[in-house]
């Protein structure tokens, strides 16, 4: 291929008659070349230019929008830590599960209500006073104060459903269950999502 010789800027140069193929021609800032191309009749207009120039519009980056979810999950105001152990000085699971509450309930500002679940009635639960000592003595360790606790006992109701109602009638921000609590069949995992209301923290052992 053939090359002619430097051309100014924007000119164009036609094909010669002799040439069987058309010729490129090397510009700093232009390639261009001369077989049919027409420049757009813009770029010899300068107020065409200009026109151009004050229409142009930087787009602005959008801001990312805060989901409810999001929100959820910086916002604690209300934990429930439910508890369906039966050992009356508590497994590892639930000692853990009163660590996290507690270092959330601080972190957060946040309420704590413990619910304490059993399928069998007070009366044929011979150290039910213990484990309450217990769970007192373990929130008092980690240095808690103030915080509710109730009781759901021999109600007749699934401990996955007592813990769903009890999140929605205190409108609860966040729930944390040891995965002990499930392996051990107390809590039905495949539940959760129908009865409790509000995000659920397992807590792997």
């Amino acid at each position: 291929m053939a090359f002619a010789n430097y051309l100014p800027p924007l000119q164009l140069v036609k094909p010669s008659l002799n040439s069987p193929k058309p010729s490129l021609f090397f510009n700093p800032s232009f390639f261009l070349c001369s077989h049919h191309f027409n420049f757009p009749s813009v770029l010899h207009n300068r107020s065409s230019i200009s026109t151009l120039r004050k229409i142009t519009v930087k787009a602005k980056p959008q801001e990312p929008e805060v989901s409810v979810a999001t929100d959820a999950f910086t916002q604690f105001k209300h934990l429930l830590l439910p508890i369906t152990d039966r050992k009356p000085y508590l497994s590892e699971g639930t000692k853990q599960a009163i660590a996290t509450t507690i270092a959330l309930a601080k972190k957060y500002g946040a309420d704590i209500t413990v619910v304490v679940i059993d399928e069998q009635q007070k009366e044929s639960l011979p150290e039910h006073e213990t484990q309450l000592s217990s769970i007192r003595w373990h929130i008092s360790e980690g240095g808690l104060k103030d915080y509710k606790m109730l009781e759901r006992l021999g109600d007749g109701s699934k401990p996955t459903a007592i813990i769903g109602d009890v999140a929605d009638e205190l409108n609860l921000d966040l729930v944390v269950i040891s995965m002990e609590a499930i392996h051990t069949k107390h809590i039905d995992a495949n539940l959760l999502a129908e009865f409790i209301p509000c995000p659920v923290m397992l807590l792997p052992l």
